[in-house]
């Protein structure tokens, strides 16, 4: 059987050295002109056809990129305007819970159920994972679509709400704070739990506190609220640039607190206030190190595995009001109720909203950029029995408590 003949151009030729090429040109996917070069025609002929066809299919993909393509594309585009931290997350959930599903299809060819197929894991997480990998689903397809990638957002028709929620995290009593800064008095954490409790910062504002922000000797103490406090690679790292235009705040803070600060500063041999043994801010390692002093003391069942023929079986360990660490008698359980960082902020401004502050001026102490945020999620009932309501009640309408 005769094979096809091939037609090859007839190029032009240059000489190199004293070595003669053959030579064509032809545009790049940027539309620049590339020259080629080879010894034969037919050698040149193959390069030519390998090379069109590559400039043809980046092309292509410049036109239709993939789901991995655009994604990749989108968050560099992020990495401008978001802090490293929030790349780092955004990357994660996006590789995790985008590409991994939907990574080698074309933009184009992404349908709605696609969308909803890829989140069904998701859906049976917590919530706010729900809503952030919904939130990076429907901000990618909408950038493509703002840049002509696709004819129609598919992400427009996914449900904004999914997720299990989140258990409610109880704000902390009277009598809870009065147990919990007994437990841990004296101790590393008393003036990250004060600063918490009495002036409702965020943790990454704590931990980024420096002492030329609290001013103490002023004739209303205050706290200036500059900086936030936030790891890469386990490091921490100190920014200007915080959460919301809003976080940037002075907070009065009560004699209390003022005390305690007194206290650790004149202790301090260091620029922040809650600082690591070398003075400088907390890793995040040594941030949970700290907050273990507060665990240690905390009665509560602890879960464990041990292997039975080579297969783990779950155990829990009660451990109970006044017990004491096998390894240290010298701590007491004395805190019969779990607390974590972000319930001492929770406390605090519920606590303010409790004694009639207006939910504006909470909306400023907190930081929030706006109250809706302050009422919705933060603001909880502090008392909620009859005998705990009634001088409540009977104190807004003036009346008297004993009727």
């Amino acid at each position: 059987m005769a094979t096809k003949s091939t037609n090859i151009p007839q190029y032009g030729t240059t000489m190199r050295g004293n070595i003669q090429y053959y030579r064509t040109r032809i545009l790049d996917a940027d539309g620049k002109q590339v020259a080629l070069y080879a010894t034969t025609p037919e050698e040149l002929y193959k390069k030519e056809r390998k090379a069109r066809r590559e400039v043809a299919e980046i092309i292509f993909r410049n036109n239709n990129p993939t789901v991995k393509d655009y994604c990749e594309k989108w968050l560099l585009m992020k990495s401008a305007t978001i802090s490293a931290s929030t790349l780092k997350n955004y990357t994660n959930a996006v590789n995790k819970y985008i590409v991994a599903p939907l990574g080698n299809m074309y933009l184009s060819e992404v349908t709605t159920d696609d969308l909803l197929l890829a989140l069904a894991p998701v859906s049976n997480m917590s919530k706010r994972m729900y809503d952030q990998v919904n939130m990076l689903l429907k901000c990618i397809f909408a950038s493509a679509e703002n840049n002509n990638l696709i004819n129609y957002n598919p992400a427009v028709k996914v449900p904004a709400s999914g997720g299990k929620p989140a258990k409610k995290k109880e704000i902390l009593t009277d009598e809870q704070m009065k147990i919990l800064l007994d437990a841990v008095r004296g101790l590393p954490p008393y003036p990250f739990i004060m600063i918490g409790l009495y002036s409702g910062l965020r943790r990454e504002e704590i931990l980024a506190l420096q002492w030329d922000c609290v001013f103490l000797d002023e004739p209303t103490p205050y706290i200036s609220v500059k900086r936030a406090w936030r790891t890469l690679n386990g490091k921490a790292e100190i920014s200007t640039v915080l959460k919301s235009k809003a976080a940037k705040r002075d907070i009065p803070i009560p004699k209390c607190l003022v005390n305690c600060l007194r206290d650790t500063k004149a202790n301090s041999k260091s620029n922040f206030v809650i600082a690591n043994s070398n003075g400088e801010p907390m890793a995040e390692s040594q941030f949970r190190n700290l907050w273990n002093y507060v665990d240690t003391r905390t009665a509560k069942e602890k879960t464990y595995y041990r292997y039975v023929n080579g297969r783990p079986i779950k155990c829990t360990l009660d451990l109970p009001l006044g017990s004491h660490p096998k390894n240290n008698h010298s701590i007491v359980r004395s805190i019969n109720f779990d607390v974590t960082p972000h319930q001492l902020r929770h406390t605090y401004i519920t606590n303010l909203l409790y004694a009639g502050v207006d939910p504006k001026t909470v909306q400023y102490l907190a930081g929030h950029e706006n109250s809706k945020t302050t009422m919705d999620i933060y603001a909880q009932i502090k008392y909620n029995q009859p005998e705990q309501l009634y001088g409540i009640v009977s104190a807004a309408f003036k009346l008297p408590v004993s009727v």
